[in-house]
């Protein structure tokens, strides 16, 4: 218990000095301006009505093109916290398909993305860096370069999937 007291005492002095909280709520704020961003761009996708804020590890909402759907696949776009970094994951809708689908890609060795280590399967299959240290000076290149990098690697999955499947 002393660590989590002295972890304690020092969040507090970090919150105290108010930048935590403005840092936080501007990511969450962008976040959730790349959801609607997402939203709009691509109609025909299902986006996520809500957003995993997690415990400051991770933040993310997931899309679901209809290929991916039909798989009970789906990506999340996520900001990781302590590499400070955007990804993008192929997941599933639990743990059978993320099973199912990590079998089928390592097996095959496709190698294009990272494959989420065995026992991981709670979370992703795949991911992939979208933005390493993203510039939040300017939004609006931020957003291309997550949806340009999100898009090629939806693409890549559709094209594996099709060739795998068929």
């Amino acid at each position: 218990m002393e660590l989590l007291q002295e972890n304690l005492i020092e969040l507090r002095k970090q919150l105290r000095k108010g930048q935590i909280q403005k840092a936080y709520q501007g990511l969450m704020q962008y976040m959730q301006g790349l959801k609607s961003h997402f939203m709009n761009t691509y109609p025909d996708y299902s986006v996520s009505g809500s957003m995993y804020y997690g415990y400051m590890d991770m933040t993310y909402f997931s899309i679901v093109p209809d290929f991916l759907k039909e798989r009970d696949l789906k990506i999340a776009i996520v900001f990781v916290y302590e590499s400070f970094r955007f990804e993008v994951w192929l997941s599933g809708r639990n743990k059978k398909v993320l099973m199912k689908y990590w079998k089928v890609i390592t097996e095959s060795g496709w190698d294009q993305y990272k494959i989420a280590p065995q026992g991981k399967w709670a979370d992703s299959i795949l991911e992939h860096v979208l933005v390493e240290d993203p510039d939040f000076s300017d939004l609006e290149k931020l957003t291309g370069q997550i949806d340009h990098g999100t898009s090629k690697f939806l693409d890549d999955i559709e094209s594996f999937l099709s060739k795998t499947e068929s």
